[in-house]
């Protein structure tokens, strides 16, 4: 995929062979062509990827979980189960990514569905706006139910 984004953006997107998903993002949120084709471009491999990792589960797999951000938004919530959606308030989210150093949630937002819908969407929601032991606990007492 890095060789493509190269392709398509320049050597500015992967300096040192490492693709750096800040300029892809402020390319990508700031034009809804580029957007569109990365989108394009993605979505069926992560498509693919899923099907693939699915179908390599041991048969005696009980619970297998994968992390998809743009679930809803691709119409895959189909593929699954059970949904867990993780959510936080905005303020907080912002403070994580800053926190990363990755870009804001400014240009994200606009893709996304807000944290409300994909709580309501989901099988089961998770406000995440505490501690990791705190989200883990939380995880931990929803898949003991399954």
């Amino acid at each position: 995929m890095r060789d493509l984004l190269v392709e398509r953006w320049g050597e500015r997107v992967a300096p040192n062979g490492v693709v750096d998903r800040d300029a892809i993002a402020s390319l990508v949120f700031e034009n809804p062509d580029e957007l569109k084709w990365l989108e394009s471009e993605m979505h069926p491999r992560v498509g693919r990827a899923v099907a693939e990792w699915r179908a390599e589960l041991a048969p005696e797999t009980e619970v297998a979980v994968i992390e998809v951000p743009l679930l809803f938004e691709t119409a895959m919530e189909a593929a699954f189960d059970e949904v867990i959606a993780v959510v936080a308030d905005d303020e907080l989210r912002e403070s994580r990514l800053t926190e990363r150093g990755d870009a804001g949630l400014a240009g994200r937002e606009g893709r996304q569905l807000d944290q409300e819908e994909k709580a309501k969407r989901a099988h089961h929601a998770i406000r995440n706006n505490g501690t990791i032991d705190e989200l883990e606990q939380e995880l931990a007492a929803i898949l003991a139910k399954q």
